[in-house]
């Protein structure tokens, strides 16, 4: 009687996944890790998590999961869920290699048992080489279907993409488009040609796409068209995903990413321009939103697919769009003075200067600005560095700052309106418990108290400076303040002496 009970007391989604064993690709990655967490924690009936995962410098498997759940974000969890450990099985293998570089012992494992799959991995490196970026995002797709259709319990397939796969149509709709390159013969191209060959045809290959991760995100949702058909399949496309908003803790985040990224330099000092049209759309979403509304979309995957299977009806492959653009509107202007304001109380104290940051609509004025405020101080730190015997690096620094930046102006200048309502639309047919359990409604974001812990969670996660040295921190800042206000002092008080020298020696003789 108390099993019945329990499981009366599940919300739909739950019930959805107890009992179930899961596929994840792309596991130990950002948006994979909190997938995991979130799962065990607000799912924990389910019985199996399978991870792909492959050995990495000199860590076996077992090493990458169990280092994992070293990290802090599972720290709520093994408080809630001790013993949750043996749900989690890895699985050997690599998506850059055919079959995902499983053996057939764990491939029959998991035609056998699991149930619905998340297929997260992908390579976000948007200047990767068209032949890994090929591998991985486009052929890695395909070998996923060929697993989902040998299995016989299979029930919901959630393909994660990027709400930017499209981004030659300025209206991007939530619907497959189709790509002006067969996505085989593409599989065939990059299997066969060399790396040099590869690398010239390159921009002739992208076409109107800017970089190998957009286009190849957008060939892997053909693939999804073309042998998807007739599983219980569905395309996620999320935006710029940033750090979680409230669970399992605030402000969470491992990467340097985006806008996080600029965040990051812009607080250190070493960041002084970006080329960003204030008034373009961030299009940031927290990633513990986002994932609670991929788990939602797994379950609605699921009940999508039975219904029309039992109606006899065609099933369509649905696609969901997870941005923030329509709900929670926020532009790179307002993302800069909110990065600023809050950040402002929580400088750090590995903060090379004080902060002096802006946005560049006007591309000849940015390369002005870049000169002026990145190229000369790097040049004068690196002169001074030679004459002390030591090795320059700022210039080093700034031509990998350069290469972050300009991925980024891309989609700081551009706009495009994205047709987002399947995830609304998915929210409404939520259970109101669902709805709190899984909260993904973008409507109830407070930006403010977002970014309250945004700044600090960078501080702390990527940092590394903990909040215990803020006194120390905020002392630093300060004498960086009137160091910075001093060489700005300096430098107006040379170009007036420049100026008045012109007037009275070249001007006025």
């Amino acid at each position: 009687m108390t099993q019945i009970a329990e499981i009366s007391n599940l919300t739909p989604i739950q019930e959805f996944y107890s009992g179930t064993n899961i596929f994840i690709t792309g596991g130990t990655g950002f948006l994979g890790t909190i997938l995991i967490e979130k799962l065990l924690r607000s799912c924990s009936d389910l019985s199996t998590i399978y991870v792909l995962a492959r050995n990495k410098k000199g860590k076996n498997l077992q090493s990458r999961i169990d280092e994992l759940f070293d990290d802090s974000i599972f720290d709520r969890l093994k408080k809630e869920f001790p013993k949750f450990r043996h749900k989690i099985v890895g699985i050997g293998g690599d998506c850059s290699l055919p079959d995902l570089g499983i053996s057939q012992q764990d491939r029959q494992v998991l035609i056998n048992e699991v149930s619905i799959i998340f297929h997260v991995a992908a390579t976000v490196r948007f200047d990767e080489k068209l032949k890994m970026a090929v591998a991985i995002n486009v052929r890695a797709p395909q070998e996923i279907l060929k697993l989902a259709r040998e299995m016989p319990h299979l029930k919901s397939l959630v393909h994660v993409s990027t709400a930017y796969s499209n981004v030659p149509n300025t209206i991007i709709e939530e619907r497959l488009y189709s790509v002006p390159v067969d996505s085989k013969k593409l599989i065939l191209l990059a299997e066969t040609l060399g790396d040099n060959v590869l690398d010239n045809i390159t921009p002739l290959v992208l076409d109107k796409w800017p970089n190998t991760y957009t286009y190849t995100k957008a060939v892997a949702e053909d693939i999804v068209r073309q042998d998807g058909q007739d599983l219980p399949i569905g395309i996620y496309r999320p935006s710029i995903v940033v750090s979680t908003y409230q669970e399992p803790t605030e402000a969470w985040i491992n990467n340097l990413y985006g806008p996080t990224g600029v965040c990051a330099g812009a607080g250190s000092g070493i960041l002084r321009t970006l080329h960003a049209n204030s008034e373009v759309n961030a299009n940031i979403v927290p990633v513990d939103m986002c994932v609670n509304s991929l788990i939602a979309t797994g379950w609605d995957v699921g009940v999508k697919y039975e219904k029309a299977k039992k109606s006899c009806m065609k099933y369509d492959i649905p696609v969901y769009h997870f941005e923030s653009s329509n709900d929670q509107p926020l532009n790179w202007g307002q993302f800069m003075w909110l990065s600023y304001s809050h950040g402002m109380k929580t400088p750090s104290v590995k903060a090379i200067w004080y902060y002096s940051f802006d946005l560049y609509k006007n591309y000849y004025a940015y390369l002005i600005a870049t000169i002026l405020l990145h190229y000369l101080p790097a040049l004068f730190v690196d002169g001074a560095l030679l004459c002390m015997g030591k090795s320059p690096k700022m210039l080093r620094i700034y031509k990998k700052i350069h290469k972050f930046t300009r991925v980024i102006s891309y989609f700081s200048t551009r706009t495009w309106i994205f047709q987002s309502s399947n995830v609304n639309k998915m929210i409404e047919r939520m259970s109101e418990a669902d709805q709190k359990i899984f909260f993904c409604n973008l409507k109830k974001l407070d930006w403010n108290k977002f970014f309250a812990s945004y700044l600090r969670g960078i501080r702390i996660y990527l940092l590394q400076d903990p909040i215990d040295t803020l006194d120390n921190a905020i002392t630093r800042w300060n004498r960086l303040y009137w160091l910075h206000q001093g060489v700005k002092a300096l430098i107006a008080f040379l170009l007036i002496r420049f100026f008045w020298w012109i007037l009275s020696n070249v001007l006025i003789h």
